[in-house]
């Protein structure tokens, strides 16, 4: 396994290769960043994996200072699973101040985007720009975050850019806690609390599946009962999968979203709820 800091290096190295898939990553791995590695390995011969903590999409209150930094255990577990590690420092990946940015597309402002400004902007830059240098063939994305997998797609589809992107299935605790970097910041009371969110999740599906037509009226309810054990939900909301936009009951194949916060943790979670025929 190759570690490479620079474009430059990474570029020359790429160019031999037949077929690249990529991974990017922000560091400070867990096992669905690893899923998403062995998954990659069936999509072609060379695998690259970034590890970069993006400034653009981190907020002036947000925890880009105190997001972990743990490049060398990071290495040790993507040891068999990749072939190059690409880990660029900041000035690598912005010689410049960054003038040119992707403009997302609407759904950007709504969901995470609202209680983060600008947040898709920067990924959706960085996305953008990482694409570029390492010129991959097939991206992979976890479905955890799932508006921001919609985003990529969107970008790459309009952009016209020859690269194929896959979506990765959550990986989950054993509790069912879709695993996150930022799950390190919760503590004890807060982690035994954490998988609260994906059953509430799960409640809501089967509710719409059982034939509920107001999911307005499920939604407040779910969020009454998160509130009521201490979470700060930002939101609970139906989508249609195909474009996230809003729905009230279940007449497309759709993706309940939520986020909320635990402390000053806030987890994200999702759950895909199939058309009843």
């Amino acid at each position: 396994m190759k570690i490479i800091h620079s474009v430059i290096e990474l570029r020359e190295f790429l160019a031999r290769q037949a077929r690249i898939t990529f991974v990017p990553t922000m560091g400070n791995l867990h096992q669905g960043h690893l899923a998403l590695m062995r998954q990659a390995r069936q999509h072609g011969a060379c695998v690259v994996a970034s590890v970069f903590v993006n400034p653009l999409q981190f907020g002036p209150n947000e925890d880009f200072e105190r997001y972990p930094r743990t490049l060398q255990a990071d290495c040790e577990l993507m040891q068999g699973l990749v072939d190059v590690v690409f880990a660029p420092s900041v000035s690598e990946m912005y010689p410049l101040p960054q003038s040119v940015f992707i403009e997302p597309p609407a759904i950007a402002n709504e969901l995470c985007g609202a209680a983060r400004p600008g947040h898709f902007r920067g990924m959706a830059t960085v996305v953008l720009k990482l694409l570029n240098i390492v010129q991959p063939h097939v991206a992979l994305f976890g479905k955890k975050d799932y508006q921001q997998l919609h985003i990529i797609r969107q970008m790459v589809a309009q952009l016209n850019l020859a690269v194929q992107i896959v979506g990765g299935e959550t990986v989950r605790a054993a509790d069912g806690l879709a695993l996150s970097s930022r799950n390190q910041y919760l503590d004890e009371v807060q982690r035994r609390i954490a998988p609260q969110l994906r059953q509430v999740l799960l409640n809501l599906r089967d509710d719409l599946l059982q034939g509920e037509q107001n999911f307005s009226q499920l939604s407040a309810h779910a969020i009454q009962q998160l509130s009521a054990q201490g979470w700060q939900v930002e939101y609970v909301s139906l989508r249609k999968q195909a474009d996230l936009s809003v729905m009230n009951a279940l007449v497309n194949d759709g993706v309940i979203v939520a986020a909320a916060k635990l402390g000053s943790t806030r987890l994200l979670d999702n759950i895909e709820v199939c058309q009843v025929q």
